[in-house]
């Protein structure tokens, strides 16, 4: 069974969205767990009328400490062997479910599969499609322009025993818990790619990640857990990395320069 984990606060513009995104999966084994950190608003309102009519869907509203806090008590609430988290304003594509579901059954424990992710903007238009093919530690360190990372959780799955080897998503981080868990994942999971949009991911102006991505803070926190990760490379993988860091940046200079040279051809025959 798979469990789905929604953390929300204040969510009533898309938390019935989220409900019906589920429900339209029409798959038998799943539950939906969504922990609200106390909404104000109408929020849990909407889940109170939709888990009188769905079985599947259970949930809880208390104070937490954030996103992060939210996510450990869907995994201690969990009741099936595999986890995902869906956040509220993402959707899956239709049958994602029970794809997923039939996978699982032949697959070893722990495991960690990804689909790809379809990103949108506010205006309904498709930015970009995250497809993180390359799943090694050493692919995932060289940079997220180099090998990109699974961007959200809605297109990735894994068996709940791999919080048994590589702990819970970090408390006081309310920003890259995801990429730090997968970095934990890689190196002692049996990673798997699959060449599908499975989720869909809203990235909204306004919103906590979108803010964080404008500011540049992003991009910060990123390099800097980059480089924790390097540290956990293999003495070779580690000399591998000193390599392609040096063939890089020398490729860099040469482009630049290269592209210097013809700027100055163009303006002496412009003359």
């Amino acid at each position: 069974m798979i469990s789905i984990v929604t953390p929300v606060y204040n969510g009533e513009q898309f938390i019935e969205s989220c409900l019906q995104t589920v429900i339209a999966q029409e798959c038998d084994e799943i539950e939906h767990l969504i922990i609200d950190g106390g909404s104000t608003d109408s929020t849990v309102s909407i889940i109170q009328k939709y888990a009188n009519c769905y079985s599947h869907i259970r949930w809880i509203s208390e104070p937490d400490r954030g996103q992060s806090d939210a996510m450990n008590k869907g995994i201690q609430l969990a009741k099936g062997n595999v986890l995902t988290f869906l956040n509220v304003d993402d959707y899956y594509e239709l049958d994602t479910l029970n794809q997923v579901n039939q996978r699982f059954k032949t697959l070893p424990e722990p495991s960690f599969i990804v689909g790809n992710c379809r990103i949108w903007n506010d205006h309904g238009e498709v930015i970009d499609i995250n497809k993180p093919s390359k799943l090694r530690l050493f692919d995932l360190v060289l940079g997220l322009n180099i090998n990109p990372y699974p961007c959200n959780p809605c297109a990735y799955f894994y068996h709940r025993s791999l919080h048994e080897r590589v702990g819970h998503y970090a408390i006081e981080d309310h920003y890259s818990m995801d990429l730090d868990f997968i970095l934990r994942v890689v190196q002692v999971a049996h990673v798997y790619y699959v060449d599908e949009i499975w989720g869909n991911y809203r990235r909204i102006a306004g919103t906590k990640t979108f803010i964080d991505m404008e500011s540049g803070e992003c991009d910060r926190r990123v390099r800097q857990i980059l480089r924790k990760y390097r540290q956990h490379l293999t003495p070779v993988e580690q000399f591998q990395w000193y390599i392609w860091k040096i063939w890089h940046q020398c490729r860099t200079i040469v482009f630049s320069a290269l592209r210097l040279c013809f700027r100055t051809i163009k303006r002496f025959f412009r003359r």
